[in-house]
């Protein structure tokens, strides 16, 4: 079992090196070879065109509470976002907290809020308006760890993974080191008693409040089979949508998760605006998933969220003048686009994590161009998420290290899009077939054709996105 197994390390921690090469082929081997057979989990019908919204409470609003996302639930419905992501909303621990706030991630209580947001009638009445718009909320779980005041600590300390006789912070279960997550402490999934009651409390927000499912946060430190166990005990109350943080399990698409994070997409992306890598590069990412994954598979697509913004750098820092570029790939490749918080009015600093730093909203500057993007989304099936879409399909061009173009087509409902992935003007010609056709460019509204042998010119970091 897996905590068992962190004991050991620990204790071990000189075998690690020596065993980190025989690890990585294990995995490599595990990606080539990786069973896409077998039946999807549920998924809610809501689900197949959904987009999602990341929202830190902390930050959303100048109160810094529900009823401050509350008010603002219209302007992301009309926006087209359809599922909004909660960051965590429980108590935090006041114990080894970090800065003056503490962070979300360090939960003092499963079953209760943070009254800094509000109480619980206020997070139901949030929920409730949510539904009533036609949104769907989803909580941030945080399986692996507590604060380490949670109540558990003194109620249940067997629940907790001990080294040595004492409690630990996580312990990263591929290199067998403990984390830097000095303020949470690691639970015990060999304890049965600790499984049935973190999935009690799941049930309990299901139950009280009607949320719609789960973003469980770095779901590949807990256990795959207590994702197996969990998700039908869920779905006993109502069909959940689950959302993994993590990317290198692909059995998850089978015990439990309809989607997981595109790491390596976004730091292909990365890469790719500055310069490092090729525009093909995102045929190197798509191939190799399609090989590790099961055929139902999707994931989500971003250029932010709270981590890579407080962490690594704002849209700008990331991405540079191409940012608009590569949120339109999110959009329209395979998967669910993310917009973080404060994207759409144009966010350009570093929230912070553990202090009050509201967004400032302003005029929502870019509100307009994620609405085209995401209504696209509902009405075209072929930007549908999973086997409800289209794969997408090469265009070739004599430009490929430059420029990504590609086509998806489900039933009659058929895209293409054009991108610059360069920081030139880039003069290419389309080759290969099954995408010509005549088409609305979505942007600027001019109907446009396409077929093999045309020419195009884009300017710096340019994008075409045309439907029919």
């Amino acid at each position: 079992m897996r905590k068992t197994y962190l004991a050991v390390a620990l204790g071990a921690a000189l075998l690690t090196t020596a065993c980190r090469d025989t690890q990585k082929a294990q995995a490599d081997a595990a990606v080539a070879t990786t069973d896409t057979t077998g039946t999807p989990p549920p998924a809610p019908d809501w689900s197949r065109n959904a987009t999602i919204y990341e929202v830190n409470t902390r930050q959303f609003s100048p109160e810094g509470n529900f009823r401050g996302v509350e008010e603002q639930l219209p302007r992301l419905k009309e926006m087209g976002v359809d599922i909004i992501w909660m960051m965590p909303i429980y108590p935090i621990s006041q114990k080894n907290k970090k800065g003056s706030l503490g962070s979300p991630y360090a939960i003092s209580d499963y079953t209760a809020v943070n009254p800094a947001y509000g109480s619980l009638a206020d997070f139901k009445a949030l929920v409730r308006r949510a539904h009533e718009l036609g949104l769907r909320v989803i909580l941030d779980w945080v399986p692996n760890h507590t604060g380490w005041d949670h109540v558990w600590m003194k109620e249940h300390p067997d629940w907790y993974t001990q080294v040595n006789g004492n409690m630990t912070a996580p312990i990263d279960p591929t290199t067998g080191k403990p984390t830097d997550w000095t303020d949470v402490v690691d639970l015990n999934y060999d304890n049965p008693n600790m499984r049935q009651a973190m999935i009690k409390a799941m049930q309990f927000w299901l139950r009280e409040c009607d949320v719609d499912g789960f973003r469980c946060d770095v779901a590949g430190f807990v256990p795959n089979d207590f994702w197996a166990e969990a998700r039908p005990a869920l779905d006993k109350v109502k069909t959940v949508f689950m959302l993994s943080e993590w990317e290198d399990q692909p059995e998850q698409f089978k015990s439990c998760f309809n989607m997981n994070y595109g790491w390596t997409m976004h730091n292909m992306m990365k890469a790719i605006a500055k310069g490092a890598r090729p525009a093909t590069g995102i045929d190197s990412v798509r191939e190799k998933n399609q090989k590790r994954f099961p055929h139902w598979y999707y994931q989500m697509l971003f250029t932010q969220n709270h981590d890579e913004n407080t962490w690594n750098g704002t849209l700008t820092e990331s991405f540079g003048p191409g940012a608009d570029a590569f949120v339109v790939l999110t959009s329209t490749l395979e998967g669910m686009p993310l917009v973080y918080n404060g994207m759409e009015a144009n966010l350009n600093k570093r929230l912070a994590f553990f202090e009050k730093d509201p967004i400032a909203w302003g005029s929502y500057a870019k509100s307009d161009f994620f609405k085209t993007l995401l209504t696209l989304k509902h009405r075209n099936r072929a930007l549908w998420n999973g086997t409800a879409g289209g794969q997408a399909v090469k265009i070739p061009t004599d430009h490929d290290d430059k420029i990504y173009a590609f086509h998806r087509q489900k039933d009659s409902d058929r895209i293409a899009v054009l991108i610059n992935f360069s920081n030139q003007p880039q003069t290419f010609r389309l080759d290969g077939d099954g995408y010509e056709g005549i088409y609305t460019e979505v942007f600027s509204r001019q109907s446009m054709e396409i077929k093999p042998d045309m020419s195009f010119t884009l300017r710096p970091w340019e994008y075409r996105v045309l439907t029919n």
